[in-house]
């Protein structure tokens, strides 16, 4: 986390909503010969306490031994800062973006919570496409969710701390800020200059 406390002044139930909303990040363990890690994606539960999520049976992190200390990085979107868009002299380039993490133990949960996980991780995210109807299992054909079922476990991340960094230019004027904004925001791309430009304007309101 960014040392900077202008950066961090979200409170805990805004870092966790953000997580929640995200619903996709980077799992991380220390194994015997370093750090193991995995993409993906989570639920997290109405209070934010737990974490839910699944990995292959081959997954190294499985071998390395469960119960285990962990970290889930959830990234937001970034962007490229140019001294030349704050308008003023004597910056230099810098990078804008929000990340939380999520600390805790990560744990195996019984194979009979797989199936009610994995309903739950795709309603969840079929729900933010409405109208469309919601994706479910019984579309498949027979014997067939069975058998991809046999290759992943479920698994629990128990947060025992919640941390995040919103770097957004707090610690700049507000001139300055508007000059990376408009800058931000007139980028082509993937998205992400322009989700940074919004997230720069909600926290200077």
């Amino acid at each position: 986390m960014h040392p900077n406390l202008a950066f961090r002044t979200e409170t805990a139930t805004q870092n966790v909503e953000f997580a929640r909303e995200r619903g996709f990040g980077m799992l991380s363990v220390n194994g015997a010969e370093g750090p193991l890690m995995a993409q993906v994606p989570f639920l997290l539960n109405a209070d934010g306490s737990h974490a839910d999520l699944h990995l292959s049976r081959s997954n190294a992190i499985i071998r390395g031994g469960l119960p285990a200390k962990a970290m889930l990085a959830v990234m937001g979107p970034d962007a490229y800062v140019s001294p030349d868009w704050y308008g003023v002299a004597d910056q230099v380039p810098t990078w804008n973006y929000i990340a939380v993490h999520l600390r805790g133990e990560l744990m195996p949960l019984p194979e009979a919570a797989l199936e009610p996980h994995l309903n739950a991780l795709s309603d969840a995210f079929e729900a933010r496409l409405l109208p469309k109807p919601i994706w479910k299992t019984a579309k498949m054909s027979d014997g067939v969710m069975a058998r991809m079922m046999r290759m992943i476990l479920p698994f629990r991340l128990v947060i025992s701390g919640v941390e995040g960094t919103w770097k957004l230019g707090q610690n700049k004027t507000a001139f300055a800020r508007a000059g990376v904004i408009k800058a931000l925001a007139d980028q082509s791309g993937m998205g992400w200059p322009q989700g940074v430009a919004v997230a720069m304007r909600d926290v200077a309101e």
